[in-house]
């Protein structure tokens, strides 16, 4: 048996597939990677980028399109692939549905995300008209619309929620920005109920980011520094008791025992970009409960085969020591709050630029 299985019967955290290509929903890859316990997928602009210069898979269906606009031949190729993604995912989202039904579990699983253009990181109003765009676009009930954490990201995440469209909160970088994300999950859920939707089909997840972290920090730190790699899961540890206190809190479970779905953390970015880190630093010690983990496959394959959730660091016994990590740093000279603020802006930059070269990519193809 894989051990991705074990991510989710030992420890009940889901793993996701960080990567969408349509060769792999055209050879049954994808539907392989489900089988070995894949429980879901995301993807990204670059993502996307990637899978359109890695082949020529998209040439033909490219060519054939009725449009000379980049942007929307892109956008009507990711709706046929995210469509038929749903679709592999589908037994997963029915059997978690019916768990969530009895009262197994307080979410959902099974969700393929697609994201809202780059372009709109900070316009609220062009985000939920292009997320209500896609969601009926693609008019699958396992779709999660990924919209950033920007400012202005922040109310249209509540906007979207209280459309009765599933979210998935991308590049979260700070413990500040995570709080007001559960701050804007609660208010759209609870404007959803006013409008008396069923909110038991409402989903979202908060994406935070983790070695993207190490990477910005430890580069200050220097190679001998006793803090190295440790600044990263020290978030997620502190970010994860964040979560349990918010879903404790009275307003919270009144929504929970309205039927609403808990929003999960996602532990996104968990690759090491240091090669002397082990390769599922990020995999196997941040595994816990009521969390997803979206892994990109070359780490998938690895977790495949050698993954041990049971080497988790954050464990009632030992996940406040590890939070305890984060007050060490400014002794160390680390900022936090800058660091992580430039990552924000650094990451919503990054995005833009892959989703330019995307479009310029698919341009190519039109002329």
């Amino acid at each position: 048996m894989s051990n991705l299985h074990r991510y989710w019967n030992d420890a009940e955290q889901s793993i996701w597939l960080d990567n969408i290509r349509r060769d792999w929903l055209d050879d049954g890859t994808l539907a392989t990677y489900v089988a070995d316990g894949v429980r879901g997928v995301t993807s990204n602009p670059a993502i996307f980028a990637k899978a359109l210069t890695a082949s020529d898979v998209y040439n033909d269906a490219i060519a054939a399109l009725a449009t000379n606009d980049a942007e929307e031949a892109f956008e009507i190729l990711a709706v046929v692939d995210v469509q038929r993604a749903c679709d592999v995912l589908r037994s997963v989202y029915d059997s978690s549905s019916d768990e969530f039904a009895r009262g197994v579990r307080p979410y959902r699983d099974g969700y393929v995300s697609l994201e809202v253009s780059p372009r709109l990181a900070h316009d609220t109003d062009g985000t939920v008209a292009a997320a209500i765009r896609l969601w009926k676009s693609v008019d699958r009930p396992n779709l999660m619309i990924k919209i950033p954490a920007t400012a202005a990201g922040l109310p249209a995440i509540s906007a979207v929620l209280a459309e009765g469209i599933n979210v998935n909160v991308t590049l979260i970088f700070s413990l500040e920005r995570y709080q007001q994300v559960l701050a804007a999950y609660t208010a759209g859920i609870s404007a959803a109920l006013a409008q008396g939707r069923s909110v038991g089909d409402i989903a979202s997840v908060a994406s935070f980011f983790v070695s993207r972290v190490d990477a910005a920090i430890d580069a200050k730190l220097g190679e001998e520094h006793p803090l190295l790699g440790k600044s990263a899961i020290a978030q997620v540890a502190a970010a994860y008791q964040l979560f349990v206190q918010w879903a404790q809190a009275a307003e919270v479970t009144q929504l929970l025992a309205q039927g609403a779905q808990v929003q999960r953390p996602l532990w996104a970015s968990t690759s090491t970009k240091n090669a002397n880190f082990p390769a599922l630093l990020y995999v196997d010690s941040i595994a816990i409960s009521s969390t997803v983990n979206t892994v990109p496959d070359a780490t998938l394959d690895i977790a495949r085969e050698k993954g041990d959730p049971g080497l988790s660091v954050l464990g009632p016994e030992h996940i406040a020591t590890v939070a305890r990590v984060l007050e060490e740093l400014p002794a160390a000279g680390i900022n936090l709050s800058d660091i992580t603020d430039t990552l924000e802006r650094d990451g919503v930059s990054a995005f833009v630029t892959s989703y330019e070269e995307l479009l310029a990519t698919v341009a190519s193809h039109l002329k």
